[in-house]
């Protein structure tokens, strides 16, 4: 395994994931830069979502899933703390679209901030307008906010997800694979509002789409088998990897 980048925002150390007996993460360690967009990718099956449900603690909801190492965020241990306050600050967004089925889309940013303890609708009302601004999605839903939720098209799905994540405040956004069910059109929206998070999130994104990975991320880590080959600088990673399994993967060898 190669790095080049110094401690980050996540700091993770020794990671082992279990699903019962079966091991699938072997001694990862990684540091996720503070700020920035960082791609996990790898073929099918080499632990990339895995390790992205270990990040804020949801790994260990599974049955059977089981977790052992460190993972830091700002030198803190995230298996130290409520796992609520972990996914506050450590939030995340799907592969399929999964709004609140029952729920407005006003209802749906707001349920986090009610989590939370925001009860006035004023600040109820503020929370909203200002996540569904940063998701890039304010000005498709203004007239209709009391619309459900699933009369959206799946993109718009998918931005309302990330409104959701981004109501409660989080420092850190982990997507496991946001595009993968959505067209085209949807998906360039989704890599452009990616674009404009990066500035105030860490983003973390786990993609089988190499293009997109060379497009939105600028440290790409390749894991292979459970276990972390190389990280690196995207244009490190795609054009002059130090590892020749690396090389193999991102030119189309294998898979």
């Amino acid at each position: 395994m190669s790095s080049d980048v110094l401690r980050g925002k996540l700091s993770v150390r020794g990671l082992n994931a279990w699903y019962g007996k079966r091991q699938v993460l072997y001694d990862v360690d990684l540091d996720i830069p503070d700020g920035g967009v960082t791609a996990i990718i790898g073929p099918s099956g080499c632990g990339k979502s895995t390790f992205l449900r270990c990040l804020n603690r949801l790994h260990e909801e599974t049955p059977g899933g089981r977790v052992d190492g460190s993972i830091q965020l700002d030198s803190e241990e995230i298996r130290d703390q409520n796992e609520v306050f972990v996914r506050c600050r450590v939030g995340m967004v799907f592969q399929r679209p999964s709004p609140f089925p029952n729920l407005s889309i006003y209802e749906n940013v707001a349920a986090g901030l009610r989590l939370l303890g925001i009860r006035k609708r004023d600040e109820l009302d503020a929370g909203v307008l200002d996540s569904l601004r940063k998701a890039g999605l304010w000005d498709e839903v203004k007239d209709d906010v009391d619309a459900p939720a699933t009369s959206l098209s799946g993109g718009q799905q998918q931005r309302l997800c990330i409104a959701r994540a981004l109501a409660v405040g989080p420092e850190v956004l982990l997507l496991d694979e946001p595009c993968s069910a959505l067209d085209p059109i949807a998906t360039t929206k989704v890599e452009h509002l990616i674009a404009g998070l990066k500035a105030t999130y860490t983003v973390v994104i786990v993609t089988h789409n190499l293009a997109q990975a060379t497009r939105v991320a600028d440290h790409t880590a390749f894991f292979y088998l459970g276990k972390l080959v190389e990280f690196g600088t995207t244009d490190g990673i795609f054009h002059h990897p130090k590892e020749k399994l690396t090389e193999n993967y991102v030119t189309g060898l294998f898979g």
